[in-house]
């Protein structure tokens, strides 16, 4: 089979799973190219800015970074706290993404958050090529960003109501998102302690390191808590036999 008939195949297959997603990439995206533009940034730079950062909690805070006095030091801390999750999502895509050849440095630049979800939960058919797969979802994840972002850039200019409260959306999706996990596996106790181990150490090491260290220190020493702890359960955490199926092939 040609190199692009197995690139065909692969994004047939993986363009139905993505459009979840698309859906909700271009409302966010949309957001963010309002939120920018109402804040006075030209319209480009959203799109910009979706292309190479690329990370969406990241660029919500970075209106508000862009528009305080110049602090590289602390956008640097900034950044690294928010992107920390991003660790456990490469450790976790190690086996996947091997022998990607080309592919591979992409496909880490562009694993967020939902592009992470589908990948690591792909159940690619048979004889259809992973590394194809792979590629293809994150390609169309971003393309969704994209798209959003310019939208959002293009039509803010238009927009002449006041916008308060755009910049909670993205602390609004993930709060939804978490909670609507655990109310579809079950809210007791017993079912959150056995499915939940991990996000139930996220909350508690958070609120605690909160508690103690105060709303606007607290990030660190819960990032550095949440890896303690996760380190220590990581016998209990870890789910054994990632198994590609049979009709996938390696990317040259």
């Amino acid at each position: 089979m040609s190199s692009r008939n197995t690139s065909i195949r692969a994004l047939r297959a993986c363009f139905p799973r993505t459009i979840p997603v698309m859906a909700g990439y271009l409302f966010l995206g949309i957001t963010y190219g309002i939120l920018m533009r109402t804040a006075g940034f030209p319209w480009w730079l959203p799109v910009v800015t979706a292309l190479i950062v690329y990370t969406g909690s990241l660029e919500f805070l970075l209106v508000d970074i862009l528009l305080s006095p110049f602090n590289p030091s602390g956008t640097f801390v900034t950044a690294v706290m928010v992107g920390a999750r991003h660790l456990f999502y490469g450790i976790s895509m190690l086996g996947r993404y091997r022998n990607m050849g080309w592919k591979k440095p992409y496909l880490i630049y562009t694993t967020s958050d939902e592009t992470f979800a589908l990948n690591v939960s792909a159940r690619i058919p048979p004889g259809v090529d992973r590394g194809w797969y792979y590629f293809w979802v994150s390609l169309l994840d971003q393309c969704y960003w994209v798209l959003g972002s310019a939208a959002g850039g293009i039509g803010g200019g238009l927009i002449r109501f006041r916008t308060d409260g755009l910049s909670f959306v993205m602390t609004a999706m993930f709060l939804v998102i978490f909670l609507g996990q655990w109310e579809h596996d079950g809210m007791s106790l017993r079912r959150i302690l056995k499915d939940h181990p991990s996000e139930l150490t996220g909350v508690l090491a958070s609120a605690a390191c909160a508690a103690v260290f105060g709303p606007d220190r607290f990030m660190i020493p819960a990032l550095i808590l949440i890896l303690a702890v996760l380190a220590l359960l990581k016998k209990k955490l870890w789910r054994p036999g990632y198994t590609e199926s049979a009709g996938s092939s390696d990317s040259a």
